[in-house]
C-alpha cells in the first residue's frame, strides 16, 4: 500500500509535536541535574527528610495517649498482652533481698590469748592487798577505778569498790597457800564458758549500728575468714557479747548450772570480757551485696494479663499513670507485631507527607524568598530550624510538659521576624501537622497550634519593642485558653456536671501559661535571632538612630555637610518607603550611615566644600577621582563592619549606588580622550561604574533614588515645583532604564508612588517663603 507523501508528513509533523513537551521537560531537568549548586541544595532537602524521619521515628506508630486525657466510650483491649507489674515486681525483689543475711568473716584467733590475759590479771589481785596496787589496766577492766580504791583495805570503811575486791581476793584465794590452784580451777572452767564464742565469734555492736538495713530480726551468716569451714546463721544478739551475758543469753544462763566458781565473779568477771573481749567477726560488704544481687536476680518478674476484649479504661474516666502504663504495654505488643514490610510502607507514607510539604515551602521559598534559598547558610538555618523544632515538639508533647506550642509558636516568630509573616504562618502550618500527626494525632490540637500561631504570627509586623513580644505572648495564650475549651466542648468529650471539664481547663490554662513564657523567651533571644538571620529588628533600628552613636558623631565632626545630606535622605526616603509599605524606619537608619566611607576623605566630596575652596579634583585625572568617589562605599562596608552593624545597614551602604555611572568624571574623560585619542581606553564605561550590587531590596530600591534626587536637587538654582517634579521624573527613570532596580522586586507602580512622594517631600523643603519688607532705620 503508498500512502501520499503529504499525509507521511503532517504524521511526522504530529509526532514531532508530541514529543516537545516531554523533550522541554527533560531539558529543564538535565539543566538541574547540571547545576551543582542546585544539586546541593536538593541534597541538603534530603538529608532534612531523612533527619525528620529519624526524629519521629516513621517506622513507629504514634503514641497518642497522655495523662489526664478522656474517652467517651472507654478503652478495651485490641489485643492480649503482658504488662510488667513494677510495683509487685519491685516488692518481690526487695522480699528476696531482705532474706539475704548479712555475710560476716569470723576469725577465732584472738580469743585463744583471752585465758592466759585473764590468768595474768587474777595472779595481780592475788598478791594485790589493795586495789591501789593493781595495775591500772586491770583495775580498769574489772571496774575497781573509784575513788575508793585508793583507801586501803579496810573493814571498818565499807565501800562497794572494797567489797568487790575482796570478792575478787576471796575467789583466788580461798585457802592460805592455795591461790594457784585456786586461779586454775577458775582459767578451767573460763575456758568452758567462753568455748561457744570460738564457734559464732564475737561482733562490735557499733559496727552493726552502722550497716544499712541491719535490724535485731535480721540474720547474719558467719563464714571463716580462710573461706572453708562450716557456715552458722545467726541473730545478731547471739554474736554480741552484752546480749550473751544477760541471763537469757547463750553464756549468761550458763552460770548457775555449769560453773560454780565463776559465779562467786559474775558481775567481776563480766566487766572484764566486756574490756578485753576481742572482736572477731569483720562484715564483708562486698559479698553481701553480691549475694543480694544474685538473690534479686533469680526473682521473676511479676505480670499482669489482658485479654482481647478486656477494659482498658472506664468511659469518661481520666487517664492516671497506671492506665498509662498499661496503654503503653499494649502499644509496645502491638508494635512488636508490626512486620518489616508494615515498616517499610509506614516510612514511605510519612517520606511522601514530607514531601508535599517540603513542596509547598520550596514553592513560597523560591517565588517570595529566593535569597534564602540561594544562600547556603541560610537554607541550612532554615531546615535546621524546621528539624529542631520537630524534635523539641515531640519531646515537649509527653508529660508532665505537654508544651508543644513552644516551639511551633515560637519558631513561626522567629521566622516572621526574620522574614515576613506569611512564611512564619507557613512554618506554624507545617510544624504543627506534623508534630499533632507524630505525637497526638488531635486534630483539635491542631487547630489549637495554629490558631495560636497566627495570632502570634499576625501581630509581628513590625516589632517596636520587646514587651510587645511579651504581649502577644498573652494574647496567644488567651487564643489558646479559649480555642482549647471550644474545641473540648465541640468534640464533648466531658462527661462531668460542669459545662467545662476541670481537668480541660487546667490543661488550657497550662497552655496559656507556655505561650506566655514563648513571648519571654523570644523576646529574650532577639539580639541572637538578628545575628543568626543576618536581619534587623525596629529595635535595634532605634538604638542604631542614636546621634550618639560613634560613627554618626566621627560622621558629624569629620563630614558635616554628608552629614546633613544623610539626615535628609533619611527624611524623605522613610517617608516614601512607607508610602508603598516598605519598612520607613530601615530606610531611615540606612540612609543615616549610608555614605559613612566619605568621613576618611570628606574633602573630596562636594558638600564638605566650603566657598572658596578649591576642588582637590582639578589636579587629579578623571580616572583617578572617580577611584576616590567609588572607594567611599568600601570604605563605608569596612568601616560598618568594624563596628558591627547589622548586615541589612551595610547592605544599604553597598547598593545605595548599585552599578551606576559616576557621570561628571565619565564626561570629563570621555572628552579628555576625544582630545588625545591615544588615551581612549581611558575613558571605558564600565571604569566609571560603582562595583554593585544593584538593590537587592525595595527598602535599598528606595535608597537609592532617594540619595540621587536629594544630591541632584541642590543643584537647582529656582527649585520650583514644576523643576523639583522633573527632576525626580529624570533620575528615576534614568536609572530604571539603566536596569538598577532589576533585582530589587520593585514595581512600576512602586516606583511611581516613590516618585510622587519624593517630589512631595522636596517641594516642602525647598517651599517659597514671604519676602519681608526691609526693617526701616530710626
Amino acid at each position: 500500500m503508498v500512502f501520499p507523501f503529504s499525509s507521511g508528513k503532517k504524521a511526522r509533523s504530529a509526532r514531532a509535536a508530541a514529543l516537545r513537551p516531554t523533550s522541554a521537560f527533560f531539558g529543564r531537568l538535565q539543566a538541574v541535574v547540571n547545576s551543582r549548586s542546585t544539586l546541593l541544595r536538593l541534597l541538603m532537602v534530603a538529608l532534612c527528610l531523612m533527619a525528620l524521619l529519624l526524629t519521629v521515628e516513621a517506622w513507629k506508630a504514634a503514641f497518642t495517649w497522655r495523662i489526664n486525657d478522656r474517652a467517651d466510650h472507654g478503652i478495651t483491649a485490641r489485643i492480649g498482652f503482658h504488662r510488667l507489674n513494677s510495683f509487685e515486681t519491685r516488692r518481690a525483689r526487695e522480699d528476696a533481698e531482705a532474706i539475704v543475711p548479712f555475710i560476716f568473716r569470723h576469725n577465732p584467733a584472738p580469743l585463744e590469748s583471752l585465758p592466759a590475759r585473764l590468768r595474768t590479771a587474777l595472779g595481780e589481785v592475788a598478791q594485790a592487798d589493795s586495789p591501789a596496787d593493781l595495775p591500772a589496766d586491770i583495775r580498769a577492766a574489772f571496774g575497781l577505778n573509784a575513788v575508793e580504791a585508793t583507801v586501803e583495805l579496810n573493814p571498818a570503811m565499807p565501800n562497794e569498790v572494797n567489797r568487790d575486791f575482796a570478792r575478787l581476793k576471796a575467789a583466788v584465794s580461798r585457802e592460805e597457800g592455795t591461790a594457784g590452784n585456786r586461779i586454775d580451777e577458775l582459767i578451767k572452767e573460763f575456758e568452758e564458758f567462753i568455748r561457744p564464742l570460738e564457734k559464732h565469734g564475737l561482733a562490735d555492736p557499733a559496727e552493726l549500728a552502722r550497716i544499712d538495713k541491719l535490724n535485731n530480726e535480721s540474720t547474719l551468716e558467719i563464714l571463716p575468714e580462710s573461706g572453708n569451714g562450716t557456715r552458722y546463721l545467726v541473730s545478731p544478739a547471739e554474736v554480741q557479747l552484752p546480749d550473751l551475758l544477760r541471763s537469757t543469753g547463750l553464756l549468761g544462763k550458763t552460770w548457775q548450772q555449769r560453773y560454780p566458781e565463776l559465779i562467786l565473779i559474775r558481775r567481776l568477771l563480766e566487766r572484764w570480757l566486756l574490756s578485753e573481749a576481742p572482736v572477731t567477726l569483720h562484715y564483708d560488704s562486698p559479698a553481701t551485696q553480691s549475694a543480694r544481687r544474685e538473690a534479686r536476680e533469680r526473682v521473676r518478674i511479676v505480670t499482669d494479663d489482658y485479654n482481647r476484649g478486656n477494659l482498658l479504661l472506664e468511659p469518661g474516666q481520666a487517664i492516671d499513670e497506671e492506665t498509662l502504663a498499661v496503654l503503653r504495654a499494649e502499644y509496645e505488643e502491638i508494635e512488636s507485631h508490626v512486620t518489616p514490610a508494615q515498616r517499610v510502607a509506614r516510612v514511605v507514607n510519612v517520606f511522601l507527607l514530607l514531601a508535599v510539604l517540603a513542596a509547598l515551602n520550596g514553592y513560597y521559598l523560591i517565588n517570595n524568598h529566593p535569597q534564602l534559598v540561594k544562600k547556603f547558610s541560610r537554607l541550612a538555618l532554615y531546615l535546621a530550624a524546621m528539624v529542631l523544632a520537630v524534635a523539641m515538639g515531640r519531646w515537649l508533647s509527653y508529660d508532665p510538659w505537654r508544651a508543644e506550642v513552644i516551639p511551633v509558636m515560637g519558631t513561626a516568630m522567629i521566622f516572621a521576624i526574620a522574614y515576613d509573616q506569611v512564611l512564619g504562618a507557613i512554618m506554624a502550618f507545617t510544624l504543627a501537622l506534623f508534630i499533632v500527626l507524630s505525637t497526638t494525632a488531635d486534630f483539635g490540637q491542631f487547630v489549637v497550634l495554629i490558631s495560636v500561631s497566627a495570632t502570634a504570627v499576625s501581630r509581628l509586623s513590625r516589632v517596636a519593642s520587646r514587651s510587645s513580644l511579651i504581649k502577644i505572648g498573652f494574647w496567644a495564650g488567651a487564643v489558646y485558653l479559649l480555642v482549647s475549651v471550644g474545641t473540648d466542648i465541640i468534640d464533648g468529650q466531658s462527661l462531668q456536671p460542669l459545662p467545662v471539664d476541670s481537668l480541660v481547663l487546667i490543661r488550657s490554662l497550662r497552655g496559656m501559661g507556655w505561650c506566655l513564657v514563648t513571648g519571654f523567651l523570644v523576646a529574650g533571644s532577639l539580639p541572637f535571632i538578628e545575628s543568626a538571620f543576618g536581619v534587623v529588628t525596629n529595635i535595634s533600628l532605634l538604638e542604631m538612630s542614636d546621634i550618639s552613636h560613634p560613627l554618626l558623631k566621627e560622621l558629624v565632626r569629620r563630614a558635616p555637610g554628608t552629614y546633613n545630606h544623610s539626615i535628609a535622605v533619611a527624611t524623605v526616603g522613610e517617608t516614601a518607603a512607607d508610602s508603598i509599605g516598605a519598612n520607613g524606619l530601615l530606610v531611615r537608619v540606612g540612609a543615616y550611615y549610608h555614605d559613612i566611607g566619605k568621613m576618611l576623605k570628606p574633602q573630596y566630596f562636594i558638600e564638605n566644600m566650603t566657598e572658596g575652596m578649591e576642588s582637590r579634583h582639578l589636579h587629579l585625572a578623571p580616572a583617578m577621582s572617580t577611584l576616590i568617589i567609588i572607594g567611599h562605599v568600601k570604605d563605608g562596608v569596612d568601616l560598618a563592619r568594624q563596628h558591627n552593624l547589622p548586615r541589612p545597614i551595610i547592605d544599604f551602604i553597598e547598593q545605595h549606588h548599585g552599578t551606576t555611572l559616576v557621570e561628571y568624571f565619565y564626561r570629563a574623560a570621555t572628552r579628555k580622550a576625544e582630545e588625545q585619542p591615544d588615551h581612549r581606553t581611558d575613558a571605558e564605561e564600565s571604569s566609571f561604574r560603582y562595583p554593585g550590587p544593584k538593590p537587592q531590596s525595595r527598602e535599598a530600591g528606595v535608597m537609592m533614588i532617594s540619595d540621587a534626587v536629594e544630591s541632584a536637587s541642590r543643584t537647582l538654582s529656582e527649585p520650583t515645583p514644576r523643576r523639583i517634579e522633573s527632576l525626580v521624573r529624570e533620575i528615576t527613570m534614568k536609572r530604571l532604564m539603566d536596569g538598577q532596580f532589576d533585582e530589587s522586586t520593585l514595581t512600576l507602580s512602586e516606583i511611581r508612588t516613590i516618585e510622587e512622594s519624593l517630589t512631595k517631600s522636596l517641594i516642602g523643603i525647598y517651599h517659597g517663603r514671604i519676602k519681608y519688607p526691609e526693617q526701616k532705620t530710626a
